[in-house]
């Protein structure tokens, strides 16, 4: 009887996890379960938050991609590592499902981690999923048509005010796809003044970009300053109130758009598993990714703490998680045969972050420094050769090409559960419109 492999996650990892086990032609059962249907390149997330990107083009069809595996749409409700099985909840269907395994996968990713913070999680809108692209995209024009009707200054710099908080990569690169798209779009809207536009990144360390050695966060806060991004570094968010953020210094921000990028955990479900976790709450695993304690059960990813050889552990990005995935294959496929696993050792071939306006700032060779366009060319370069399919290669670059020629568009498409201000419960005035 094949041996079932029960992958949970739509990500990276989990999509090409299922994808070497179809290659390498081993007798096993492949199950994966994933909340929506495509797997989703989230290198790009930032640009199709400022429509730089069409939506679509980013994502790719589960089903597609996968010609052996049983895809599950379904979202995960427990995990029960004892008597190996899941309960999975289909969104659609709204009934649940027991799916049982010889060899679980988990793939389940991160979502944001606002750390209890007072008002964070209501005011703050994230950067994870396409939902949240979509959502910021919406919410951008959106603060630019209240500007426009604004019926006094101070509450326009108020709205025109857009804060993202933290200054990693996600960060740093949504703050520069912010400040092009305002740039781009300052012109549709000619009852404002640009010098009520701000875009403001906050950093709570010393300095931008912390998982590379400083003097890159520091080109990179001398680029976006010169772009028109305010980079303030060295505080922290005490809360999020009606009017904009509070720092820990005492200083507030007057702002209405805030974006979360300031940290990330994996899902509950992964949380409250039995075993051993780091302390944002990955599950802690062996060098070959088996988890300790559990024959059969394997995690990457974001949800994983990966250690290294040679000490200390691998960071949760996009580029070690597709490295990671076919290693535990083909480690599975040697655990069904008795075989010995191996350890997963990778060395980077470096970091980059692009800062938009054909701007960015790239670490390669072990730790050398490539800034501007050329950097900016590479990041567009690499990630265009991962993004999967031919066809979202061919559409991504044909978006980028438009790009050079035209500005970005500003229409507002209004999604499920989005309410005019009247019916969110906020109290409206009447006020003339600004002559």
């Amino acid at each position: 009887m094949p041996q079932r492999v029960l992958i949970l996650g739509g990500g990276f990892g989990g999509i090409s996890v299922a994808r070497t086990l179809e290659r390498l032609g081993e007798p096993v059962d492949v199950t994966l379960v994933s909340r929506d249907n495509y797997g989703l390149f989230t290198p790009m997330l930032p640009e199709v938050s400022t429509g730089g990107i069409e939506t679509r083009h980013i994502v790719q069809p589960i089903r597609a991609e996968l010609r052996k595996t049983r895809f599950v749409l379904g979202e995960i409700e427990r995990i029960d590592l004892e008597r190996k099985r899941v309960l999975v909840h289909h969104p659609l269907l709204g009934v649940p499902s027991l799916l049982s395994y010889d060899h679980l996968v988990l793939s389940l990713g991160a979502a944001a981690h606002t750390f209890g913070l007072p008002g964070v999680e209501e005011r703050a809108v994230q950067l994870k999923t396409l939902d949240d692209g979509i959502r910021l995209r919406n919410e951008l024009i959106r603060m630019f048509e209240l500007a426009e009707v604004a019926a006094d200054e101070d509450e326009r710099r108020r709205l025109l005010c857009f804060t993202i908080v933290g200054g990693g990569f996600t960060g740093v690169e949504a703050a520069g796809e912010v400040q092009e798209f305002v740039d781009s779009v300052a012109s549709f809207y000619p009852g404002l003044r640009a010098s009520w536009v701000r875009v403001i990144l906050l950093e709570g360390g010393s300095h931008l970009l912390p998982e590379l050695p400083e003097p890159f966060g520091v080109s990179a806060s001398a680029m976006l300053k010169h772009r028109g991004v305010e980079v303030v570094t060295g505080d922290q968010v005490a809360c999020a109130d009606a009017l904009g953020i509070l720092l820990k210094s005492g200083r507030h921000i007057d702002c209405q758009l805030i974006v979360w990028s300031a940290g990330a955990r994996p899902s509950q479900q992964v949380r409250d598993l039995p075993v051993e976790h780091a302390r944002n709450g990955a599950v802690i695993v062996n060098g070959d990714l088996s988890v300790p304690g559990f024959p059969g059960v394997w995690a990457l990813g974001d949800c994983a703490q990966i250690p290294k050889p040679e000490g200390g552990w691998y960071p949760p990005t996009a580029q070690h998680a597709i490295r990671q995935a076919p290693l535990l294959a083909r480690n599975i496929a040697a655990a069904i045969r008795g075989r010995a696993t191996k350890a997963f050792v990778y060395r980077s071939l470096g970091m980059m972050a692009s800062l938009g306006h054909r701007q960015g700032v790239a670490e390669i060779f072990r730790g050398r420094m490539l800034t501007g366009f050329p950097a900016w060319f590479l990041w567009r370069s690499y990630y265009l050769f991962q993004l999967p399919g031919l066809d979202r290669k061919l559409r991504v670059a044909m978006d980028w090409t438009l790009n050079l020629l035209f500005r970005r568009d500003i229409a507002r498409l209004r999604i499920s559960g989005e309410l005019s201000a009247g019916r969110e419960g906020v109290r409206t005035e009447e006020k003339p419109l600004p002559t």
